[in-house]
């Protein structure tokens, strides 16, 4: 019998603990009851602004959401919290700690809404292309004819199901503002990354991410992930640690 209490729950932090557990509850009611995984797509995953499902509070519930397509997604992500958010809720404190994380899931979320509206209308016009061309095959009609036949009113609800078919779930933002958070306060960190035999400095690894983000979210990747939602989690993680170094509040030249 294990006297010391030490199991492998009881050694992390609440904060980071409770995170996952709530991540991993919400995963499995979503993979394993389907009008609980419907209802959550249709009013806590991150829509369109400009989509009628979109609600305010897709803001924040989108982030404990994660695809039930496998199992892949929620790893990852719960894995890299408990890698990397163990440790910075122990230097920052559990309060400040869920602050950071929520406050990185949230701009990652704002970033995605610009990101769309700058995409959305030739999103929504390819797509509606797609399905009148869809529609004038079965129905042997040629373009012109279907765009004849195709009301105002059908061509608003098309639009409407399309915008409203534009989601993204995921704890990506706020993991990438903790990766963030960690390279910037432990820059000199030696990490291992799979497949590379050779230890990695935090700065680098995260310059790295980075990097890798930016060019995947230029290239339009068709890949189905965020990778401005990503930029963002670790754009408003930089902003806020930047702020609490000048404030004295964590210390101004990182940790080792």
């Amino acid at each position: 019998m294990n006297r010391s209490g030490n199991s492998f729950f009881s050694i992390m932090p609440p904060v980071t603990k409770h995170l996952i557990i709530i991540n991993v509850l919400i995963w499995l009611a979503m993979m394993f009851v389907g009008k609980i995984d419907n209802m959550m797509i249709k009013y806590g995953a991150l829509h369109y602004v400009g989509a009628t499902d979109f609600n305010v509070l897709q803001l924040f519930t989108y982030m404990f959401m994660h695809s039930t397509q496998s199992i892949a997604h929620l790893f990852f992500n719960m894995f890299t919290l408990f890698m990397f958010g163990i440790t910075l809720e122990r230097v920052l404190g559990g309060k400040r700690f869920l602050f950071y994380y929520i406050s990185c899931g949230i701009g990652a979320a704002l970033i995605q809404e610009a990101t769309w509206a700058f995409t959305i209308n030739k999103f929504v016009s390819d797509n509606l292309e797609m399905t009148i061309a869809h529609w004038a095959y079965d129905n042997h009609l040629s373009m012109a004819q279907a765009n004849d036949l195709v009301s105002s009113a059908q061509i608003a609800s098309l639009r409407d199901q399309i915008e409203n078919a534009l989601i993204t779930v995921g704890a990506s933002g706020a993991i990438y503002g903790v990766l963030l958070a960690f390279g910037m306060l432990f820059p000199n960190r030696p990490l291992y990354l799979m497949f590379i035999p050779v230890p990695i400095k935090a700065k680098w690894m995260v310059i790295g991410y980075g990097v890798i983000e930016i060019a995947l979210g230029l290239s339009s990747a068709s890949d189905g992930i965020a990778h401005f939602a990503h930029l963002g989690g670790m754009i408003f993680g930089f902003l806020i640690i930047l702020y609490w170094k000048r404030k004295g509040i964590i210390g101004g030249n990182g940790y080792y």
